[in-house]
């Protein structure tokens, strides 16, 4: 069992500037106690022994090697653009000013 009083939360309370109702304290400091006692469990199994994970699965990365293929050309590339110009797609400005 946790140390988790009522005086405890309402103590938290005012240090968070929360004001809380009774009804408030009484759920809280259940919901505060469990939470306690399940960081304490965490604790007993973690052991010096034991490497921290951020994954239960060892995760890697999967690369493929670059390899060059067909590409579109550039009158591909623009064929169904709303709008193009000088060889590239023309798009409204965004920022409130013409570049």
């Amino acid at each position: 069992m946790s140390e988790i009083t009522p005086d405890l939360v309402r103590h938290l309370g005012v240090l968070a500037r929360i004001q809380l109702s009774d009804e408030e304290v009484e759920r809280l400091t259940g919901q505060l106690d469990v939470i306690v006692d399940n960081i304490a469990k965490v604790s007993e199994v973690a052991t010096p022994d034991v490497a921290a994970t951020s994954h239960p699965i060892v995760m890697e990365n999967v690369f493929r090697a670059d390899e060059v293929g067909d590409t579109l050309t550039l009158e591909q590339a623009l064929q169904n653009a709303p709008d193009a110009a000088d060889s590239r797609f023309r798009v409204t400005a965004i920022l409130g000013e013409e570049q």
